[in-house]
């Protein structure tokens, strides 16, 4: 299996309360995409659940925008966020 990773934005903000994570974008990401979150403390893989933009529920998200996605652990600003194409 050959997967590819592509960087898709870069973590500026991580809400802890509610485990979420705010995405700068750079590339389009959509929900069911699944994204690897890398960062000096940060090293995991999860597929997009849901994301929100301006606190609405969107489907996809795109480069400029700064999206809220649910993460499944802590993350960090500065984070890489890659999408995983398999």
């Amino acid at each position: 299996m050959n997967v590819k990773e592509k960087q898709v934005g870069i973590v500026t903000h991580f809400y802890d309360h509610i485990s979420v994570g705010v995405v700068k974008l750079s590339n389009k990401l959509v929900v069911g995409d699944k994204i690897h979150i890398q960062g000096a403390h940060d090293d995991f893989e999860q597929d997009v659940k849901s994301m929100q933009l301006e606190h609405k529920d969107i489907k996809e998200g795109g480069k400029g925008q700064e999206i809220a996605i649910k993460v499944e652990n802590k993350v960090h600003q500065n984070d890489k966020v890659l999408k995983v194409e398999e």
